[in-house]
């Protein structure tokens, strides 16, 4: 089994998509758009047939799923969850994705040292996704 996260957008999922694959290092594998689909049907507007129906992005053998939220639904904000990066033991891959996350987003836990023996830090990205980046290291560089 697997569990995987599926973001919606509204309308800027392939964007949010570009976005992901430079900050984490990933690869966008699937992307399907409304237009052709059987969600394209005379109903559907013409500038939905552009939109992303569904699109995967793998990161590192990890991946998530994203989609444009489908016309007539109404997006509301991401609440009571946090994505989870953790990067073993890279401290500077670690800030790097970290500090990509924050490119026009807002930090809500600077990136830094834990009582835990890792560095830690939280984000809400430029699409409201919320993240936690998290390096654990090795007892030697605690």
């Amino acid at each position: 089994m697997q569990i995987e996260p599926y973001l919606f957008f509204d309308g800027n999922c392939e964007e949010a998509l570009d976005f992901y694959q430079d900050a984490l290092g990933g690869q966008v594998r699937q992307l399907m758009r409304y237009g052709g689909s059987p969600m394209d049907t005379p109903e559907l507007p013409a500038a939905w047939k552009s939109r992303v129906l569904h699109a995967t992005l793998d990161v590192a053998g990890q991946r998530f799923m994203a989609a444009d939220a489908m016309p007539g639904n109404s997006m509301e904000a991401y609440a009571g969850f946090s994505i989870s990066v953790n990067i073993p033991q890279d401290r500077a891959k670690a800030e790097k994705i970290f500090h990509a996350l924050s490119s026009d987003g807002t930090v809500t836990q600077p990136f830094g040292p834990t009582f835990w023996g890792a560095l830690f830090g939280m984000v809400v990205d430029k699409f409201g996704v919320p993240w936690m980046v998290n390096c654990d290291l090795a007892p030697a560089d605690r």
